[in-house]
C-alpha cells in the first residue's frame, strides 16, 4: 500500500508562496502518473488541501477517481474551524493515521 502523507500545505521549508506553487506543480504530476496511491492523509495545515479554497482539489479529485481513500485528520479540522468546509473524502483519526503508516509498504511525503 502507498500512503500520501500531507502534512503542510506547502513543500519543502522557505518561501510559502513557493511552497505552495511547487506543491500544487507537485499533486498535479503525481494525479497525471500512473502511480498509485492507495490513501492520502492530511494533517496538520496539510488540511488546507481538502478544504474550502483548496488549490489542489483537482488534484485529489483525479487520485480519488483512480481509487486513492482520502482522509483528513479530524482534530486539525475542529483546530482550524474547517470541517464543515471538507470538499473531498473523510474524517480520519490519529489511530487510522497510526495503523495506514505502519502498514504501509511506502510512504510518500513531500512537505
Amino acid at each position: 500500500m502507498t500512503f500520501l502523507y500531507l502534512n503542510s500545505d506547502t513543500m519543502g521549508k522557505g518561501n510559502d508562496e513557493l511552497g505552495k506553487k511547487l506543491l500544487v506543480s507537485f499533486m498535479q504530476k503525481l494525479a497525471m502518473s500512473d502511480i498509485k496511491i492507495d490513501v492520502v492523509g492530511c494533517v496538520n495545515n496539510g488540511i488546507f488541501l481538502t478544504t474550502k479554497d483548496s488549490q489542489v482539489i483537482d488534484s485529489l479529485t483525479a487520485l480519488q477517481d483512480k481509487g486513492a481513500h482520502i482522509v483528513t485528520c479530524g482534530t486539525c479540522l475542529d483546530f482550524h474551524q474547517r470541517r464543515d468546509g471538507l470538499l473531498i473524502g473523510t474524517v480520519g483519526s490519529m489511530d487510522g493515521t497510526v495503523q495506514i503508516m505502519a502498514s504501509a509498504d511506502r510512504v510518500i511525503r513531500p512537505c
